[in-house]
């Protein structure tokens, strides 16, 4: 008996100490990019499906492209189609080397700095990168994580110049910035 009390007391002890899991709340969660046309005409955009989780094991991120919305509804299909190509390439993933136990750990209020390695999984090319992101404790079930800065991610990079190139012609411009800041404001709950 003094035996079966050890071990239920030892497995409730361990299962207190496992981290948990965040997921990312899509209503409240935002990742925005900017394009720059003609040289100088900027534009802010946004996809409207996010999804994720912090876990053990890191973050892991994935939008689905088709969720591009740029507030014009024939660019938004052909982004889609001429530059994310969404029947062969459906979704943007992001891994991060992030603990949850890290997140866990902080207090109520509590607001860190990091620099992130992370991993973008995009129109079938991978990039490393490193990511400044805040993160702050809102409350025991919420966490909120942003961009300290923009993120500049290169087109090329993600073999994304043919289909740049092909909106830049369609649209008669002049010019399409192959260099993209992005930012994000993600909110995670237990």
């Amino acid at each position: 008996m003094k035996h079966f009390i050890l071990m239920a007391l030892l497995f409730c002890f361990s299962v207190g100490l496992q981290a948990e899991t965040w997921n990312v709340d899509n209503q409240a969660s935002q990742v925005n990019f900017i394009s720059v046309k003609k040289r100088d005409a900027a534009e802010v955009h946004r996809f409207t499906q996010v999804e994720g989780r912090l876990s053990e094991t890191g973050f892991e991120l994935s939008i689905p492209l088709k969720s591009v919305q740029t507030n014009i509804e024939i660019r938004d299909q052909r982004m889609q189609s001429m530059l994310f190509e969404v029947a062969k390439f459906p979704e943007l993933k992001l891994t991060a080397q992030i603990k949850s136990k890290m997140v866990d750990s902080m207090v109520i209020g509590q607001r860190q700095v990091l620099s992130v390695p992370a991993k973008i999984s995009l129109h079938g090319f991978v990039q490393s990168m490193t990511i400044d992101v805040v993160i702050a404790k809102l409350s025991d079930q919420q966490v909120m994580a942003t961009s300290l800065q923009p993120i500049i991610v290169s087109a090329d990079g993600f073999g994304l110049g043919e289909g740049i190139e092909k909106l830049r012609q369609i649209a008669s411009l002049s010019s399409i910035s192959w260099a993209v800041p992005v930012t994000f404001v993600l909110v995670l709950n237990k």
